[in-house]
């Protein structure tokens, strides 16, 4: 009968202790997201601070920048490069024809449809959410859009988001953001989305 070298036997317990399941520990499930809340303070007037913080996992300060008027803007924070936070709005009015409003929005759900927009719910609007990964989108990837009415006029909001904490489910987190957004808008405009 052959015996077995010391070396092999060591090599077979220790490989058998490596294999053999600890009792002790116990798997956890993954935590659930944390939902997105309207709540003040508000970034860009429109995007609850701690929701933004929550989604884009940013903790620097944040100082906003506006540019344009009440009918067509763009604020975005903080001010650096790429920027984490940009809203864009357009509002039809004067200077702001619908059919402007209109091309805008097609221009957008092209791009957005090539890379996989998620049509948005239908009581935000005429509207996409994607993850645009190419140039020249590659500085902002996550974006969403929508065109609704407020009282009888038609608006237009666009936010885009330079990064998703990770974990985070980006799309859904920018549908809930564009919600707080149109409602924000109401506030802020007094007109009543979706009307």
């Amino acid at each position: 009968m052959r015996r077995a070298h010391p070396a092999t036997l060591a090599a077979l317990v220790w490989l058998a202790a490596a294999c053999t399941p600890k009792t002790d520990i116990a798997s956890t499930p993954a935590p659930a997201q944390e939902p997105i809340t309207d709540s003040a303070p508000y970034v860009c007037g429109l995007i609850p601070e701690q929701a933004f913080r929550l989604v884009s996992g940013v903790t620097e300060p944040l100082t906003e920048k506006t540019d344009g008027s009440r009918r067509d803007g763009d604020c975005w924070a903080p001010d650096t490069t790429p920027r984490p936070l940009e809203v864009r709005w357009m509002q039809e009015g004067e200077g702001m024809p619908r059919e402007q409003l209109d091309f805008v929005l097609d221009d957008r759900r092209q791009v957005y449809r090539r890379h996989g927009g998620v049509t948005l719910p239908a009581d935000l609007g005429d509207g996409l959410a994607a993850y645009l990964t190419s140039s020249p989108f590659a500085d902002q990837p996550y974006r969403v859009v929508a065109k609704f009415q407020c009282d009888d006029k038609e608006q237009l909001i666009t936010i885009y988001l330079a990064r998703v904490a990770e974990g985070r489910d980006g799309i859904k987190d920018l549908v809930e953001l564009m919600r707080v957004a149109q409602k924000r808008y109401g506030e802020v405009y007094r007109c009543a989305p979706g009307s």
